[in-house]
């Protein structure tokens, strides 16, 4: 019998991008240091973290070059928090040193990077997990089994929603903020593909779409409010195997931030998700309304459990292949269209202006509920038609 992880020397884990987005990786690294499950071993920054922001832990190792740091730490664990198009390279370096991966979404700028690093990986022997948190939510296999029972009838579609406020600030945040490509390199930082990029990915594993096979068409709708490169208001429509399409509808240009749901909609009723939340609405036809919040598994904690017990990895690579067809549909299509002026305003704010663009929420809620493209919608600044990847 196996000893339990708490009675087991700690697992030495290098993090490798530790601001930002990655201060929340170092907070749970963090968090699970005190369970006495990991040991922070080292952090590679381009900047070396300084006292306050290692409050608590230790004195790792730090330096901007990340094998050298795998190397002398002897790392067992990677936690990859970086630019999207150095995530192949990165993943496929500590899976040369011997270390596990727990790897931020998106996992690639493009379907062949992808291919290039989950393969890669497999042939090292090592075990990667994306960092898609919601699909560590327990309401993704209760709804399923909601579904797989009958318990809303015969599945006519799944549709998700994003519409958040994101500033200028935002996209000067770093070189690859806003970008479709940076110095030749696909990077692919769209709204769809890395903010909201949940909401893909969490539509499609309700629909239990979530092999690259699983899907056999995607139309696109990318457009642009702010001065940036890519898609800051986009919805893509998804036709699968299983007979029924998923459309996300996402936008960084609301009024307000919303929290981002799912709703699968059945013949007898729907179940809506906010995936954040780890909430669920059940309306069925012949029940009232159900509210239940669920549980939620941390993906490092199962990551440590994968590579000392054997474990079942909750995210792994070939998980996020469907969801890896919509980045590469993404990255191929038309650029961006700009929106015209006419139809989004400048509104101040504490650190930067924002645009808002006029009555989105609406329409990211009603492709949701009605499975449609924004130029289905009547959109007043969308294009005649969307562009079609297959």
């Amino acid at each position: 019998m196996s000893a339990p992880l708490s009675a087991r020397e700690p697992l030495p884990v290098v993090l490798a991008g530790a601001r930002g987005h990655g201060r929340s990786h170092l907070l749970n690294i963090h968090r699970l240091e005190r369970l006495g499950l990991v040991r922070l071993a080292g952090v590679c920054e381009l900047r070396p973290l300084d006292a306050a922001e290692l409050d608590g832990l230790g004195e790792p190792a730090q330096s901007d070059d990340f094998e050298a740091l795998l190397a002398t730490t002897g790392a067992k664990l990677a936690v990859l928090s970086t630019p999207i198009q150095t995530h192949t390279d990165m993943t496929l370096a500590a899976a040369r040193h011997g270390a596990d991966i727990l790897l931020e979404k998106p996992p690639a700028p493009s379907y062949a990077e992808f291919r290039r690093m989950a393969d890669g990986v497999a042939a090292a022997g090592r075990a990667c997990q994306i960092g898609f948190q919601s699909l560590g939510s327990h309401a993704v296999p209760a709804v399923r089994e909601l579904i797989a029972d009958g318990a809303i009838g015969e599945v006519r579609g799944v549709g998700a929603a994003g519409a958040w406020v994101r500033d200028e600030a935002y996209f000067r945040r770093a070189p690859w903020a806003g970008r479709r490509r940076l110095d030749g390199l696909d990077v692919v930082d769209g709204a769809l593909t890395n903010p909201l990029a949940h909401a893909v990915a969490t539509a499609l594993a309700l629909a239990g779409t979530t092999r690259a096979e699983d899907v056999t068409g995607i139309e696109t709708e990318l457009f642009h409010a702010h001065a940036i490169e890519s898609d800051d208001t986009s919805a893509v429509r998804v036709s699968t195997t299983a007979g029924f399409p998923v459309t996300v509808a996402a936008t960084l240009c609301a009024e307000t931030n919303g929290e981002p749901y799912v709703v699968v909609h059945g013949t007898r009723g729907r179940v809506t998700f906010w995936y954040r939340e780890d909430r669920i609405l059940l309306q069925r036809a012949g029940h009232g309304p159900e509210e239940i919040v669920y549980g939620r598994t941390d993906l490092l904690e199962n990551l440590l459990a994968h590579v000392t017990d054997g474990t079942g990895l909750l995210v792994p690579p070939d998980a996020t292949g469907a969801f890896m067809r919509v980045v590469e549909a993404v990255r191929t299509a038309p650029d961006p269209l700009p929106m015209d002026a006419a139809h989004w305003r400048t509104e101040a704010g504490g650190n930067a202006d924002r645009r808002v663009v006029t009555g989105v929420e609406a329409l990211v809620d009603a492709s949701a509920e009605r499975l449609r493209l924004y130029s289905e919608l009547g959109a007043p600044w969308t294009a005649p038609a969307p562009a079609e990847v297959r």
